[in-house]
């Protein structure tokens, strides 16, 4: 099959790459765009390790066909925020020490933000649902919620 021009707009920028019909966002990301932040965890959208935002949405890259951006705005971790000018969210996990090995931490980020910009204010029950296709084996996810609660500016719930 011949490659195809995928014209989008990434991280706020017009891109044009080349890509077979049948690669994912994920692979166009990763291998073409050497964009290194979405990460293929599990292949089946079930672990969230590759969350992106399609259009403001979170979606996992590796269940989307590259040329199913097309026309369409991709965000990846990589324009979340920028060096000098971390995004709250960002901020938030790096000052409360939230990523060990760092592998799920950009889909998590990307599942947060998508929420926060949806649901500034969110329970942290939203803020669970929220990143609840986003599975870590380091956190145990208490650093992530307290994190993600104060970037949303919400007082953490009180537990009886």
């Amino acid at each position: 099959m011949a490659k195809q021009v995928l014209s989008f707009t990434l991280n706020d920028s017009e891109t044009d790459v080349l890509v077979q019909p049948y690669v994912t966002l994920l692979d166009a990301l990763r291998e073409d765009l050497e964009l290194t932040g979405p990460k293929e965890g599990c292949g089946t959208g079930d672990c969230g390790a590759c969350t992106v935002h399609l259009d403001g949405k979170p979606v996992a890259s590796c269940l989307v066909l590259a040329l199913q951006a097309r026309g369409r705005s991709v965000r990846t971790i990589e324009g979340l925020g920028r060096f000098d000018a971390l995004h709250p969210l960002q901020d938030a996990f790096v000052r409360l020490g939230v990523p060990q090995c760092g592998f799920c931490i950009p889909g998590v980020l990307m599942a947060a933000a998508a929420l926060l910009a949806e649901n500034p204010h969110p329970s942290e029950e939203e803020i669970r649902y929220g990143i609840a296709g986003n599975l870590c084996r380091c956190t145990g996810y208490t650093k992530m919620l307290a994190a993600i609660t104060e970037a949303a500016g919400v007082a953490p719930a009180r537990r009886a």
